[in-house]
């Protein structure tokens, strides 16, 4: 499975920014208008209507000409682009950086940032900077009631700009990297979904197939009686009899082809096994295990006060299967299997020999895609399979430990349930 540190995906949902520049429009034109026909300051309000305008024309370009369901990298620049830039205007018009509205000049380039490629938000980033000081030195004074012009302090006037500008590189540096993480998790996630979808398609083959096989059992049993019959009645007949039996033979060939297809071919009523206990969803994965694998697996089971049945489930199945896969992988020659059942708990412990979690990741197990600096990163991978696996399980309730084993060398992987959880499922 191909996997990457970054999606290359990067889009904007075309139907929730349009209605997000609706309600910027909208805020736009009442508080200008309210601005000067109610508190009576004095601004050039027909252009800065028609700065407004624009955006309207531009979201209803957005709406009927962009076919796409997703804006692209580029298309979504271009309007974030438009959005900065009009805003600008409006803020230019109406006092510059003294407005207290100009905080929103820096809500564009987060949006970015958390969206769309780390060059796309660094160009919207540098031009509301070079916008926000060209907007401190440049602008329609905004004369107030009464023909006055605010004025204050030097001192308080340029703090604004710096502030702005601090906020501006501060909330596009966590936005980017939340957003890194974000799309990380998503196509991890994406990758989890795919893997499930694997699986459900394999049961549901195999059930199929089972199905056949049971189904036709019946028919087959009655081509073969009647087939016989034929055979003894035409027991004179040599060119009949010698057809006949060949129907018979291949008749049993279909049924010997028919019986592998089956799930359990011994117990023809049940071809999928829907409850088991713990140790049998261990005991089935470690067998799969034992047939590519020169190591040891040793399991412990200590499930005598309580050996009750569960759902047997693909992403409980999968789940516990990429532990113990990871413990195959790493293992010199031992796996360690336990298992505890008491009245509330039950709990699987999976131990290695191996050389263990490196110590500079120990602390992010299960998140997707991180990677050591140690020697043996080579061999670790990006942490997809233990991210499955954990949320797999998650997913149905455990809890999850994943740490160095306190009794041996190697990685050591606890999972938990309560017994109420367990028997729900």
């Amino acid at each position: 499975m191909e996997t990457k540190y970054v999606s290359n995906i990067y889009t904007l949902n075309k139907s929730t920014y349009i209605v997000l520049r609706w309600i910027a429009i909208i805020g736009q034109f009442l508080t200008v208008n309210i601005v000067y026909f109610f508190f009576d300051f004095n601004f050039q309000i027909i252009l800065t209507n028609i700065i407004i305008f624009i955006g309207v024309i531009t979201n209803i370009f957005l709406i009927n000409f962009y076919n796409k369901n997703l804006l692209t990298n580029r298309a979504s620049f271009l309007f974030l682009l438009i959005d900065i830039i009009q805003l600008s205007a409006i803020i230019y018009l109406t006092g510059g950086i003294l407005n207290p509205f100009s905080i929103f000049l820096i809500i564009p380039s987060v949006f970015s940032s958390s969206n769309l490629q780390f060059k796309t938000s660094l160009s919207l980033i540098i031009l509301t900077i070079f916008l926000i000081i060209f907007l401190t030195f440049f602008h329609k004074e905004l004369v107030y009631p009464g023909q006055n012009i605010i004025l204050v302090n030097n001192f308080y006037y340029y703090a604004i700009p710096t502030s702005l500008i601090i906020a501006l590189i501060f909330l596009n540096y966590f936005a980017i990297i939340f957003g890194q993480e974000s799309r990380l998790r998503k196509e991890a996630l994406d990758k989890l979904e795919e893997v499930i979808a694997k699986e459900q398609q394999l049961v549901s083959l195999g059930g199929q197939a089972a199905a056949a096989a049971h189904s036709l059992n019946t028919p087959l049993s009655t081509i073969k009686i009647i087939s016989q019959d034929l055979s003894s009645q035409f027991k004179d007949k040599k060119d009949i009899k010698k057809d006949i039996e060949l129907l018979v033979s291949q008749v049993e060939r279909c049924g010997q082809i028919l019986k592998k297809l089956s799930l359990n071919p011994v117990i023809e009523d049940d071809f999928i096994n829907k409850e088991c206990s713990l140790a049998e969803y261990i005991r089935d994965i470690i067998k799969s295990f034992q047939e590519i694998s020169n190591k040891d697996f040793i399991l412990n089971l200590n499930q005598d006060d309580n050996p009750f049945k569960i759902s047997k489930l693909i992403d409980i199945n999968y789940g516990i299967r990429n532990f113990i896969g990871n413990a195959n992988k790493f293992a010199k020659n031992k796996i360690y299997i336990s298992i505890k059942s008491d009245n509330e708990n039950s709990e699987i412990s999976i131990e290695d020999d191996g050389p263990g979690y490196p110590k500079d990741i120990l602390n992010k197990i299960g998140q997707p895609y991180i990677k050591s600096s140690t020697k043996f990163s080579s061999k670790i991978g990006l942490g997809l399979g233990i991210f499955i696996g954990k949320t797999l399980l998650e997913r149905k309730n455990a809890k999850i430990i994943c740490r160095n084993s306190k009794t041996r060398s190697g990685a050591e992987v606890l999972i938990r349930w309560k017994n109420s959880y367990l028997k729900n499922l």
